[in-house]
C-alpha cells in the first residue's frame, strides 16, 4: 500500500468512526428497545421494523419480508461492485429472553452499515444489511442462503457478544432429532400386559445413548429432553416424544453421529414393540469456518481499539461448544463471527446473568467498538486490490455454478 494509500485508508478510518460516534445514541437506542421487547424465532416483527424504520429513515433501500420470510429485511447503500453483507440477528430466547445478545449483533450491525454508509461511493462498495430471524432455531439464514438473498455479497460479518474476546471463533455442527413412539394404551394395574410402554421405549433409547457417549468421536455430543412421555400414571403411555440436539466439529462427523443415534432411537422400539417416527425440527447447522484474511482485518481492528483477542494461535486450539447457521453461510462465501467480550461477571451465554449484562454498560461499548471494527474490516478488504479481487471472483464463481445453493457442498 502506498503512501497516499494509507493516507486513505486512516481518513476513510476516521470517518466511519465519526460515523458511529454521530449515530450513538440511536444504535443504543436499538439494542435497548429490541432487549427490552425480546421475540423469539421467526417472530420478531418489532424488532425486524426497528431495525428496517431506523436504516430507512437514514436513506436505505429497504424491503421487509424477503425470501418469504416476514421478519427477514434487506437494507441496501450504495451502487459499488463489492457487497459488503452485514447481518442483524434479533431473535430471542424463550423465558431467557436476549441471553444470547444478538440486541447487541443488530445494533453493531446497524452501525458499521451506518458508518460504511457515509465512504460507500468512495470506495466502491454496495452497504447490505441482512435482517436474519430465527438464528436460536429455524435457521433463518439458511433459508435465505437457499432463497439467493446471499448470493450478490461477497462476505458477510457480525459480531457476537460473548463472556471472552476471538476474532476467529469455530462452532460445530448441529442437528435436531425428534423421535416419537407409538405403543398401545392400557390401564397399568388392571391389564398392564395388553399394553405397549411407548415411554419406555424413550428410555431404553436415552440408556442407549448414554452408554454409546463412551464411544463419541472428539467434540460429539447429544443433549436431549423428553417432550412427552404420558400424563396419568395409571395408564400405560401410549405416544412418547423426545427432541434432541447432536453436534460435532464437522458436518461429516455430524452425519456419523446421527446414524448411530438413530440406531438408539430404533432400539427403543424394538426392545418394547412400539413404533418409531423421527424427524427433523429445524435444519442442520454446519459448523463455521471463519475467513482467514478478515478475521485478521478485524483483529487488526479490535486490538486498535483497545481490546485484547485471544491470538491466532490461542484460536487455533480452541473449538467454542456452540453453533450458528451462519456456519451454512460459511460453506459458500467467506464470512467472519467474531466474539465481543462483555462485563458478564462469569455468566455465559443463555443464562440469565447474560442477559442482564447485554443491557448494561459494556454491552453499550460493545456495540459501538464492534459496528467501528466491522465497518474498519470492510474498509481494508475493499482497499487492497489482491483480496478485493479475490472475493468479487469468488461471486462470480458462485453465479456460474446457480448462486449459492448450487455452491453448498452437500452435508454428508
Amino acid at each position: 500500500m502506498t503512501q497516499h494509500d494509507e493516507q486513505r485508508h486512516t481518513a476513510y478510518e476516521k470517518r466511519c468512526r465519526a460515523g458511529v460516534e454521530h449515530h450513538q445514541d440511536a444504535l443504543l437506542r436499538l439494542s435497548h428497545s429490541i432487549h427490552a421487547e425480546p421475540e423469539i424465532a421467526f417472530a420478531e416483527h418489532r424488532s425486524a421494523e426497528k431495525v428496517a424504520g431506523l436504516l430507512e429513515c437514514e436513506g436505505f433501500e429497504v424491503e421487509r419480508g424477503v425470501a418469504g420470510l416476514d421478519t427477514a429485511l434487506t437494507a441496501r447503500y450504495g451502487s459499488g461492485d463489492l457487497v459488503v453483507g452485514l447481518c442483524a440477528e434479533y431473535d430471542a430466547l424463550p423465558e431467557l429472553g436476549h441471553a444470547c445478545g444478538h440486541n447487541v449483533i443488530a445494533a453493531a450491525s446497524v452501525g458499521a452499515a451506518l458508518a460504511l454508509r457515509d465512504v460507500a461511493d468512495e470506495l466502491g462498495i454496495t452497504v447490505k444489511l441482512i435482517g436474519t430471524p430465527a438464528e436460536e432455531n429455524g435457521g433463518g439464514k439458511i433459508v435465505l442462503l437457499e432463497r439467493g438473498v446471499f448470493d450478490d455479497v461477497a462476505f458477510a460479518m457480525l459480531v457476537h457478544p460473548a463472556a471472552e474476546e476471538l476474532c476467529a471463533p469455530r462452532t460445530l455442527a448441529i442437528t435436531d432429532l425428534k423421535v416419537r413412539y407409538v405403543g398401545r394404551e392400557s390401564h397399568a394395574a388392571l391389564a398392564p400386559h395388553r399394553g405397549v410402554n411407548a415411554a419406555d421405549a424413550l428410555t431404553v433409547a436415552q440408556v442407549a445413548i448414554g452408554l454409546a457417549r463412551q464411544h463419541l468421536e472428539p467434540h460429539q455430543m447429544v443433549h436431549g429432553i423428553v417432550t412427552e412421555a404420558g400424563t396419568v400414571p395409571n395408564v400405560i403411555p401410549g405416544r412418547a416424544e423426545g427432541l434432541f440436539y447432536l453436534r460435532a466439529d464437522t458436518f461429516e462427523s455430524l452425519g456419523r453421529l446421527e446414524t448411530r443415534i438413530r440406531d438408539c432411537f430404533r432400539g427403543g422400539s424394538l426392545a418394547t414393540g412400539c413404533t418409531e417416527e423421527i424427524s427433523e425440527v429445524s435444519p442442520a447447522y454446519a459448523e463455521l469456518v471463519s475467513d482467514v484474511w478478515l478475521a485478521d482485518a478485524y483483529r487488526t481492528a479490535i486490538t486498535a481499539l483497545g481490546r485484547a483477542p485471544l491470538t491466532r494461535a490461542e484460536e487455533a486450539v480452541r473449538i467454542t461448544p456452540a453453533s450458528t447457521d451462519l456456519g451454512n453461510v460459511s460453506r459458500v462465501l467467506p464470512v467472519i463471527q467474531p466474539s465481543i467480550a462483555l462485563e458478564c461477571g462469569g455468566a455465559v451465554n443463555h443464562q440469565a446473568e447474560f442477559a442482564a449484562a447485554c443491557a448494561g454498560s459494556s454491552a453499550d461499548a460493545a456495540v459501538l467498538d464492534g459496528a467501528v471494527a466491522l465497518a474498519w474490516t470492510a474498509v481494508a478488504a475493499a482497499m487492497d486490490t489482491v483480496r478485493r479481487g479475490e472475493l468479487l471472483d469468488g461471486v462470480r464463481r458462485r453465479a456460474a455454478l446457480g448462486g449459492a445453493v448450487g455452491a453448498a457442498p452437500p452435508r454428508r
